[in-house]
């Protein structure tokens, strides 16, 4: 009766019901009487069939997956009886027990509401282990929970891996996930490979990568074409050498993240409207990428202004700034403040000369006080008087950033080889900047032995050729004040000198670029 049952059956219902039907009783082991031989080789014929690919129905592709232990327990695949009574009654169940246990665990998974979890709480123990042997807290999974939804052997693994093959050592994996959990979600072939793909086609060398994913992890969830293209093309177009784009990046990642509209075209037509040409800009920018990292409205324009209320000439800002970039983003009125003060104080220099102290030299906001006063103390030394010095320190501010011992090579050099009066020195302070062994010494002896005399500035500021053109001349030029040296300045050259085609050609642009790319 029952095999008549079966086969009638056959001829009721459709295929995939008869499978449905057939491994349900036997799954729940039916107290059935046994089939005849004739039956089975029936039913083993149509089993045999529907094992083809061609079956596309998912309820009897699923039925035929082996239901044996495999190599990863939480990877088996669901046997047909699982399939079938493991509805939402059992899923829901299973759904509170994960939730219970990562509740035990100190982890709230309110936001794991639409995630889906492993079916076991060993897997998910697992999970949470992995992590915390990274070096992750519960305080750091309950920051980004969802990081909980990633399989240990098919996510977190392969993208550590391909992260320390980018040079990022295993001690700094749970500093990383902390900084970007999201990249444990990240597939590496479709999202991280073109990522380090697009750096090094930017010319960052391949043992930079780790350090800039380190520095700003959050590149590699960027897409390509968005940002950090944009901004590398707006800074090429504005002067910067692609070359340098890649030093830029292993300098400042950030770079990459900065859009244009917003921060970094505003910037570049805030710094030229203070003068600054697009050149001189792509220069800085060059050497010092951080730039574009600061705040236009809360630190450079306050910045400008705070320079202004202190002295400085309004067309000596782009000057200043080409200088010392950095002072855009100093908290400069402090600075500026202790600074004025302690020139007064102990230089006797009034607001007005020390803001030409700014103006020639603007590293002087950031100068350490001790320092600046041992230079002092030095000259004060050798009989110089109090005001005297502050008139030179005016004059040439550079000197307070000397080192003492290199002065002092100087000094004695002045008074023991070339015995002029101590005056010469207050015409001419910039002697101290010059380096004795390459330049004073060896110039000197060339004077010396062709007995002319001239004056310390005569000798010193000028170019290696136009020295030697002077040593051949048959005649001495006529002593004159000379041009006043400025470190990082622009010479200003006496209204009787004579100045040669080529320099009058020269713009104010390209005085301004020859005079930042010396420094």
């Amino acid at each position: 009766m029952v095999l008549t049952r079966k086969v009638k059956a056959s001829f009721l219902f459709p295929q995939r019901n008869i499978c449905k039907a057939f491994y349900i009783g036997h799954a729940a082991h039916a107290s059935v009487s046994p089939i005849k031989n004739s039956s089975v080789n029936t039913v083993n014929q149509w089993i045999q069939h529907s094992r083809k690919p061609k079956t596309l129905n998912p309820i009897v592709s699923t039925c035929f997956f082996s239901t044996q232990s495999s190599k990863f327990p939480e990877y088996e695949m669901p046997t047909v009886t699982w399939g079938m009574i493991q509805g939402r009654k059992e899923k829901l169940v299973s759904r509170v027990i994960i939730c219970d246990y990562l509740k035990s665990s100190g982890i709230v998974p309110d936001e794991l509401e639409h995630l889906e979890l492993p079916s076991t709480i060993e897997v998910m123990k697992e999970r949470i282990e992995f992590l915390q042997k990274l070096g992750l807290t519960i305080d750091d999974i309950n920051e980004y929970p969802l990081m909980l939804g990633c399989s240990v052997r098919k996510n977190m693994i392969p993208v550590l891996g391909y992260l320390e093959k980018m040079g990022i050592p295993r001690a700094k994996f749970g500093e990383f996930v902390k900084n970007y959990p999201q990249v444990l979600n990240a597939s590496v072939v479709v999202e991280l490979v073109p990522v380090v793909k697009f750096l090094r086609g930017l010319d960052v060398e391949k043992q930079d990568i780790g350090y800039v994913l380190q520095t700003y992890p959050e590149l590699l969830g960027f897409k390509l074409e968005g940002t950090m293209s944009t901004s590398v093309a707006y800074l090429v177009s504005i002067g910067v050498c692609p070359r340098d784009i890649g030093p830029m990046i292993t300098q400042y990642p950030y770079l990459l993240g900065i859009r244009v509209g917003t921060k970094i075209k505003p910037i570049v037509d805030y710094l030229v409207s203070l003068g600054l040409p697009k050149k001189i800009l792509a220069r800085m920018f060059e050497k010092r990428p951080y730039i574009l990292g600061y705040d236009l409205e809360e630190t450079m324009k306050p910045n400008v202004d705070c320079l202004i209320s202190f002295g400085v000439r309004r067309e000596a800002l782009g000057s200043v700034i080409a200088q010392y970039p950095q002072i855009l983003g100093l908290p400069l009125k402090a600075k500026l403040s202790s600074q004025q003060y302690f020139f007064h104080l102990k230089l006797k220099i009034d607001p007005e000369g020390f803001a030409g102290v700014i103006e020639k030299m603007p590293q002087i906001v950031s100068l350490n006080q001790n320092l600046i006063l041992k230079s002092i103390e030095f000259l004060r030394g050798r009989g110089i008087a109090a005001d005297d010095v502050a008139k030179i320190v005016v004059k040439c501010p550079q000197l307070v950033a000397l080192r003492v011992e290199l002065m002092k090579n100087s000094y004695y050099f002045f008074k023991s080889e070339i015995k002029r009066p101590t005056q010469e020195l207050l015409e001419f302070p910039e002697y101290f900047t010059y380096s004795l062994e390459s330049r004073i010494k060896p110039r000197y002896q060339r004077l010396s032995s062709k007995g002319i005399k001239c004056s310390l500035s005569w000798f010193l500021n000028c170019s290696d050729q136009c020295f030697e053109e002077r040593l051949q001349a048959d005649y001495i030029e006529t002593e004159t004040k000379g041009p006043s040296f400025y470190m990082g300045g622009r010479l200003e050259l006496p209204r009787s000198e004579i100045v040669s085609d080529e320099e009058e050609d020269e713009s104010d642009d390209e005085i301004l670029y020859r005079r930042s790319v010396s420094l």
